[in-house]
C-alpha cells in the first residue's frame, strides 16, 4: 500500500508540474534535441533565471538531466527516469515542437553565448 501511495504521489507531481505550459513545452522540445538555457531562452519572453526554475523544477523530480561541457549545462530528458515512460504517453498529445526548433536554429543563440 505504500508503495501505491509513493507512485501516486510522484505521478501526481509530474502531472501538476506538466500543467504548466512552460514546462509542457520545455519537455516537449527536449524531446526532440538536447539545449542549453540560452536556446530555451529563444522559444519564451522570459528571464534566465525564470527558465533555469523551470528546468530545476523538472531537474528535482528527474524529468530530464543536465551535462555540464565547460561552463555550459546541456538539458535533455531523462530516459533512465521510472516516470520517462509515463512523459512519453502525455507528449503522444503535444504539438510536435518543430517550428520552436527552428527558431532556436535559426537565432544560433550558442554563438553569443559560447555554449
Amino acid at each position: 500500500m505504500v508503495k501505491l501511495n509513493v507512485e501516486l504521489e510522484r505521478t501526481a507531481a509530474v502531472l501538476k508540474l506538466l500543467g504548466d505550459k512552460t514546462r509542457l513545452t520545455i519537455i516537449a522540445i527536449l524531446k526532440q534535441r538536447e539545449c542549453c538555457v540560452c536556446e530555451i531562452l529563444e522559444v519564451f519572453d522570459m528571464s534566465q533565471p525564470s527558465i533555469s526554475q523551470h528546468l530545476r523544477k523538472l531537474k528535482d523530480l528527474e524529468m530530464v538531466k543536465e551535462e555540464r561541457r565547460g561552463q555550459w549545462i546541456y538539458y535533455s530528458l531523462n530516459h533512465d527516469s521510472e516516470l520517462y515512460k509515463l512523459i512519453e504517453d502525455i507528449l503522444e498529445h503535444v504539438p510536435d515542437q518543430t517550428d520552436k526548433i527552428n527558431m532556436i536554429e535559426k537565432a544560433n543563440p550558442t554563438l553569443q553565448c559560447g555554449c
